[in-house]
């Protein structure tokens, strides 16, 4: 249960991060969603101390693969919509269609029902954004062969997920036309600290410049949002971590990165649109993603 100290120093940590407008808004997006996710971008200088402070095991993180899929000029990121797809350990893969930002309220009951389909509220220093996502499942071969250029992109979406895509592309961006940017590994791991009373998760992205963003994020339930949040924040004060105003995000810079070099013609990313290989009657169709709990992957 919450004390008033604690209920002041959620409303102070608001207020000290938020307009009134921007408290306001929160409430109220947070009101359609079933899982808010707090996180914050560490400065290179200090991801090192950051880890070692936290108490990670870093044998702990497990590695990722993840491919974006847009335009050369990144038409659909300047239009929130985002196209990925994740290779994981043991030939597993997932693939999301993102859109964002989206306002609860207007998105329609159908989507609401799917178990496939998630709204999210991503909370960071700068700022905020909601979400809405279809996911599904597919296999580590199968992204393999999008990125090289000889399974069709779109085969490797669910019916609802294309749909999705469909509906919200900009006019005239077929999805077999998008370019693969990526990929770009990362190092993810899940950590319970005895000093805080919430699952953190910490993902270290490696780009091949050599550059990396190092990530920590919690979650919690709608009603908590201001609560986890002042606590989240003193956690990591605790730990000599400090909540700059400054946040790059991962998905921002690694389609940048790949953008510039398109840009500068060293991309070795083929355009995901052949169709050497057609999926025939006996292949398995992309099977919709299980219902998330609060302490699922979120979309990146």
């Amino acid at each position: 249960m919450a004390t008033a100290r604690t209920s002041r120093v959620a409303a102070n940590t608001a207020a000290s991060r938020f307009s009134p407008q921007d408290t306001k808004r929160i409430l109220d997006l947070a009101k359609g969603t079933k899982s808010i996710e707090l996180k914050l971008s560490v400065p290179l200088p200090e991801q090192r101390a950051t880890i070692a402070s936290i108490g990670l095991d870093p044998v702990e993180a497990q590695p990722r693969q993840v491919y974006f899929f847009d335009t050369p000029d990144l038409v659909l990121n300047r239009a929130g919509l985002i196209v990925r797809a994740r290779r994981f350990q043991g030939g597993r893969a997932d693939t999301v269609i993102k859109l964002r930002p989206v306002d609860p309220a207007t998105v329609d009951a159908e989507s609401k029902r799917s178990d496939s389909f998630k709204i999210e509220l991503d909370i960071m220093p700068s700022g905020f954004v909601c979400s809405a996502s279809y996911k599904g499942n597919a296999t580590g071969a199968e992204v393999l062969d999008v990125s090289a250029g000889t399974m069709p992109l779109r085969s490797l979406f669910s019916k609802e997920q294309r749909a999705f895509y469909d509906a919200h592309a900009p006019a005239g961006i077929k999805m077999n036309s998008l370019l693969t940017l990526g990929p770009t590994f990362l190092l993810r791991a899940k950590h319970q600290p005895k000093e805080f009373g919430r699952g953190i998760t910490i993902e270290m992205w490696l780009y091949p410049d050599g550059s990396r963003i190092l990530e920590i994020s919690t979650k919690c339930l709608p009603t908590e949002t201001f609560q986890a949040g002042a606590e989240f924040k003193g956690y990591l004060a605790d730990r000599g971590i400090t909540v700059g105003p400054s946040q790059e995000t991962k998905t921002k810079a690694a389609m940048e990165f790949f953008r510039a070099r398109l840009g500068a013609g060293q991309a070795a990313s083929k355009p995901a649109r052949k169709s050497a290989k057609t999926p025939t009657a006996g292949s398995p169709r992309r099977s919709a993603a299980k219902p998330q709990t609060a302490e699922g992957d979120t979309a990146a």
